[in-house]
Order: C-alpha cells, then structure tokens, then sequence
C-alpha cells in the first residue's frame, strides 16, 4: 500500500530550522525520508541541528541566510538546486518579533525590519523556490503565520499585521500557482514553549490567562505541529490550497 504522507525522495527547505518549530519539522522531514535543508542566521547553530538529524538517519544540509536578505534567500534556493538537483518543498518559518507594544508608539525601524523578515522575506524565497517547483511539475509551499495574524495579539501588532499579511500571502499564492501544481497552506500556531516566544510563556501573569481560556490546559510544544506539516508537504494534500490550520489547543474556540 502506498503511503499518502511519505516525502522520500523530496527535498525541503526549512527555515528558522536551528531551533523550536522549524527544527521540530525539519527533523519529521527527515524522519518521512526527504532530504532537508535547514535555513537560519547563524551558521553554528544550523550545524548542530543538522548534524543531529544525519546522526539519527536522515540526510540533512545547513545553509546560512538570513530572511531579511533578498539575495542570501536567492542564493540559498540555488545552492539547494545545485547539492540536490531540485527543491519539492518550502517551509516558510523565520520570522521576528522586535517590538511589544502599541503599533502607533513604534519606531520606523521596527516596522521595516519585521516586514523585511516576516513578509518580504516569505515573498523573496517564494519567488525563487517557485522557479524551481515549475522546473519539476509542481511543488508545495507552507507558511508558518500565527492566530495572532487572524485576530491581533495585544502589544504584539506589528507582528500580528506581518501574520495577517502572510495569511494573504497564502491564498494569493494558492489562487495564482493552483495550475503550476503547488499547493499553498499555511499553518496558525498559537503560543508554543519555544524560545522566540519565551517573553510570553515564562511570564506567569501572561501565561496564566491563556491557560485559563485553553481548552486542553496547556500551550503547544514543537512537535506539536509537525503532523500537520508533514500532510502539507505529502500527496495526501494535493487537493489542498489556500487553507490555514489553526493549532492552539482550542484557545481561538472560545469560551462555552
């Protein structure tokens, strides 16, 4: 019997891949049988990361880029191309939060930088992957966008308006590439025990209230959203585009 959610053969980049979420993806990647190239900033850390993910079975590169970097987001797509022949699948999950606070208090500085990151970033490396998805028959992108990108997390609205915008960028992408054979989805987190969210988690008095209002008592974990990742980047999801999955243990529901 085939297996719908088997990535053998496939090749993914992963970026924000040294740690929380992007590495918890990565290593399922490789877990299913694609090759992964794991994308962050910082060389040392990807290294590791990769290492651990050749030491358990799987095949795995590291390539430094920054998601800020138009050029480095270019030349990450092509070095995948020239180590592994072709690119199946993007993930599209780095991104930055530099400012907590009111959006009409922060600086020009914050707005670019998180723009740069969170949306240009995501539109850069789309539309270098994309070339080489075409090249191949087809391909599939997913964006890592938050439930603060559907309804604003307090002090957090620059990050929440980059989140809105990548939820767009989802189905603008799903409605113009749906007949070049690329699924475009995009997955929601809401809050998760790592390190880029750790201002929230580690605050008691910030943490305690979104308890109080999840439905399964707790805040997610990175494999939490590795399932769902795995179904995006595999054939089972062929017949599937433009959606966002939202994974907060029920705390967008709401109240009974």
């Amino acid at each position: 019997m085939t297996d719908i959610f088997d990535l053998s053969g496939r090749v993914a980049i992963v970026t924000g891949a040294s740690r929380g979420i992007g590495k918890a993806i990565a290593q399922q990647y490789a877990r299913a049988g694609a090759k992964v190239v794991l994308a962050s900033r910082k060389q040392g850390a990807l290294d590791i990361a990769a290492e651990a993910i050749r030491s358990a079975g799987g095949e795995a590169i590291a390539i430094a880029a920054h998601n800020g970097d138009k050029a480095a987001l270019q030349a990450l797509v092509e070095k995948t191309q020239s180590h592994y022949g072709k690119l199946d699948i993007l993930v599209t999950n780095a991104a930055t939060n530099p400012h907590f606070g009111t959006i009409l208090e922060a600086d020009d500085s914050y707005w670019r930088k998180t723009l740069d990151v969170n949306l240009m970033g995501n539109i850069w490396l789309s539309q270098a992957a994309v070339k080489a998805m075409r090249a191949d028959g087809g391909g599939k992108i997913i964006n890592v966008a938050s439930i603060v990108g559907l309804n604003p997390g307090r002090y957090q609205g620059i990050y929440s308006i980059t989140k809105a915008a990548v939820i767009s960028l989802t189905k603008t992408l799903a409605v113009e590439l749906g007949g070049d054979n690329i699924q475009v989805n995009a997955i929601a987190p809401g809050l998760a025990q790592t390190k880029f969210a750790q201002a929230l988690w580690a605050n008691a008095d910030l943490l305690e209230p979104i308890l109080a209002r999840t439905p399964v008592g707790r805040i997610g974990q990175p494999g939490d959203f590795t399932g769902i990742a795995q179904f995006l980047a595999s054939s089972a999801s062929d017949f599937t585009t433009g959606a966002v999955f939202v994974l907060d243990g029920g705390l967008s529901v709401g109240d009974i």
